[in-house]
């Protein structure tokens, strides 16, 4: 059974196709990145898939359950976390209380021992204490992805969560998403760092215009003639 099984999705916003009948398939424990020019699509997908707006058609599966047009907090409950690209906190909290905040509707009973972890996993047991409005831009995205961590979370949808951070913390997150796929967990991910995307990303998907053009390997992808007109701002074929 597939982790996230997509069918047709279209989405319209007026006269502009944002999704244009995309269709694939994520398998259990799969990373996946989704790569392509600004506006080809990419987000207003993840925001398909997390139930943050609906389908004009199409249909979506989460290990085989039909998620289509659900609300976004059902979604979630079912085993689906994001990130976003501009991490929202709550700037007035801890970074502790944050990821306890994200526990609520978890694994609650050992919220803080897997709070600890977290805070381990991405070195920043140091700012635990500190209010996440005092954070930096880098420390808030370890910040978001340790959020969706709390919700245990089985398909992890990350949006750019690399993007803006120093080699440092580019590491590890890296690290923690290779350790959370051992696990078993699924990922998606958009990015346009491609050497993030050539080191952790097993296939990838590329779109424009709302469509999917490519699917493949990095070396495919990097090699596709359709890949580096989109790349280039030329139509696709």
């Amino acid at each position: 059974m597939s982790a996230v099984e997509v069918k047709d999705l279209r989405r319209s916003f007026g006269g502009i196709k944002a999704v244009a009948g995309v269709s694939f398939e994520v398998q259990p424990a799969e990373i996946v990145g989704i790569i392509g020019p600004n506006g080809s699509g990419k987000s207003t997908l993840f925001s398909l898939l997390s139930g943050t707006i609906a389908p004009t058609s199409g249909t979506i599966r989460l290990d085989g359950r039909d998620v289509t047009r659900m609300p976004a907090y059902r979604i979630a409950r079912m085993g689906l976390g994001r990130t976003f690209q501009i991490p929202t906190p709550f700037t007035n909290m801890t970074v502790r209380e944050n990821l306890l905040a994200a526990a609520v509707e978890s694994d609650w009973a050992n919220a803080r021992s897997r709070a600890d972890e977290v805070l381990e996993a991405l070195e920043i047991t140091h700012v635990a204490d500190d209010l996440a409005g005092t954070l930096s831009g880098g420390q808030l995205r370890l910040l978001e992805f340790g959020r969706v961590q709390m919700r245990d979370a089985e398909t992890i949808l990350l949006d750019e969560v690399t993007a803006g951070v120093n080699p440092r913390l580019r590491q590890i997150i890296l690290a923690r998403v290779r350790a959370l796929q051992e696990k078993g967990k699924t990922f998606l991910i958009i990015e346009h760092d491609m050497e993030l995307v050539r080191s952790v990303c097993e296939r990838i998907i590329v779109m424009d215009a709302g469509e999917i053009v490519f699917e493949g390997s990095f070396e495919e992808v990097a090699s596709n003639e359709v890949v580096i007109d989109a790349y280039l701002g030329r139509p696709a074929a």
